[in-house]
């Protein structure tokens, strides 16, 4: 497996990836980003998604229709040969003009060619940040 940069900086970069997928607003692009054995465990649904149309439902009719758009606040990349573990705090605004940080955890398992997502874990903050 080759680099083109750090692999820290690399797999911190995934989430860039991922949020352009999701600002396009086509879930497709979203669920390419995942692997075909995925499991997403959503921020704003209690149902965990183990299918590509599982996932795909979530982004399509929950979450994308929000607007959602995300920066990283505070990432902690770990990476173990072909899989990698991106964790830490996420802003999210919405095109209603709220916001939510949220705690987020991508793995990613390098298939060959490409990391793809095979587990992510989202939740909302349990309490509010403190000023």
């Amino acid at each position: 497996m080759s680099f083109g940069q750090s692999p820290l900086a690399e797999i911190e970069g995934l989430f860039s990836e991922w949020n352009k997928a999701l600002v396009s607003g086509d879930p497709d692009k979203v669920v390419r980003l995942y692997a075909t054995n995925a499991i997403l465990l959503p921020t704003l649904s209690n149902k965990p998604r183990t299918s590509h149309a599982e996932i795909r439902d979530y982004f399509a009719k929950t979450f994308m229709p929000c607007g959602p758009s995300g920066t990283i606040v505070k990432a902690y990349v770990r990476v173990f040969a072909d899989v990698a573990i991106c964790s830490g705090i996420f802003a999210f605004t919405f095109s209603d003009q709220s916001a939510a940080q949220v705690r987020k955890s991508f793995v990613y398992r390098w298939n060959g060619e490409e990391w793809l997502i095979v587990e992510h874990h989202s939740s909302l903050m349990p309490e509010q940040p403190v000023a």
